[in-house]
């Protein structure tokens, strides 16, 4: 059944064959109205919101209760028959880049891994929260899939994908210790390119990149709803010679391809419009592997941030943000007002 899940899971995201940002709107409709068709109207009680409802600016990636008080919203996979949940992760692959959706689905199943290193009952494969945020296919419209670890949103208007952050993708263990699935590192290259690059800095622009001696426990945007400039610390993009460029530039393409190529390019466009002169590496820390670290991206839409510092740096969080544009913030605002407008209102 394992191996069925695994081939069925594997040909659904082989099955996404993007070639433009309308095009990712569609497929993300068409997997959307497959999944809620296929539920009871109890689950899509769960698995439906508003999508200008405070439930979708609710993220975070830290555990939180299986029942009563705190729990997160959405429909959870536990809940779920089994084709059910294949519609679901047809939904995920929708909005992913193959490597994307693999790695999602890595990031999930470490919850054995932990239940087997902790016994702990807060740890399940199963409970990640899939959300429907507005109707599919309509003007405005949103989707997510959250749980430990793991959150991805996506906001769709006018036929197009408008945001795919936040993003948050993590890795506990970093590096697997032990077990059948020893040595196994979900997200390294996030911390391989990035070392890659501080560790080909010289000396004079390895203490302008560094942002603070010691790393944070933490990522400093945590789960916020909105996020803002973290200050211009760091060593700027044209400080860089070609060589640390090309590992900035692979860095930046580490997090921004977790989306299908069509929806990356469109952020990736941004970015550059904006200035690749004005973008900063910030780093924080050791930089040999095993000691604890942090470092962060930042232009002027957005930031990438990353700390591995708990666990005796085992411990990997990860996340991209759009200063303006998580949840699809500013977009929906000029959409709301010209819809308004139209209205006479």
């Amino acid at each position: 059944m394992k191996q069925l899940f695994i081939l069925v899971s594997a040909l659904l995201a082989l099955s996404v064959s993007p070639s433009s940002a309308h095009d990712a709107a569609g497929d993300m409709a068409t997997a959307a109205k497959s999944f809620l068709q296929n539920l009871d109207d109890e689950q899509k009680a769960k698995a439906t919101y508003k999508l200008d409802g405070p439930e979708r600016e609710d993220w975070y990636f830290i555990p939180r209760p299986f029942e009563g008080e705190g729990v997160r919203e959405g429909l959870p996979l536990k809940e779920m028959r089994g084709d059910q949940r294949h519609l679901a992760y047809a939904l995920l692959s929708s909005g992913l880049s193959h490597h994307g959706f693999s790695t999602a689905l890595q990031i999930m199943s470490l919850e054995q891994v932990l239940w087997e290193m902790e016994q702990a009952p807060k740890r399940d494969t199963l409970m990640y929260y899939v959300s429907i945020y507005g109707e599919p296919g309509s003007d405005s419209w949103g989707w997510g899939v959250e749980g430990h670890h793991l959150s991805i949103n996506f906001t769709i208007v006018d036929g197009k994908v408008v945001s795919g952050t936040p993003i948050f993708f993590a890795s506990n263990p970093g590096k697997v210790p032990e077990g059948q699935r020893k040595g196994l590192r979900v997200l390294a290259d996030e911390e391989d390119v990035a070392r890659a690059l501080v560790t080909a800095l010289d000396e004079d622009q390895r203490k302008k990149a560094m942002v603070m001696d010691e790393a944070p426990r933490e990522i400093l945007t945590e789960g916020k709803s909105k996020v803002e400039s973290l200050g211009d610390g760091g060593i700027g993009y044209g400080e860089l010679n070609e060589a640390q460029v090309k590992l900035l530039d692979q860095l930046i393409d580490v997090y921004v391809h977790r989306l299908r190529p069509d929806v990356a390019d469109q952020d990736l466009a941004k970015i550059k419009a904006a200035g690749m002169e004005n973008i900063v590496f910030g780093w924080a820390g050791g930089i040999k592997m095993g000691e604890p670290h942090y470092y962060r991206v930042q232009g002027p839409t957005f930031i990438l941030e990353y700390a591995n510092t708990q666990n005796n740096a085992n411990h990997v969080h990860a996340a991209w943000r759009d200063f303006d544009g998580d949840f699809g913030r500013n977009v929906l605002a000029e959409h709301y007002k010209e819809h308004h407008q139209k209205k006479g209102e």
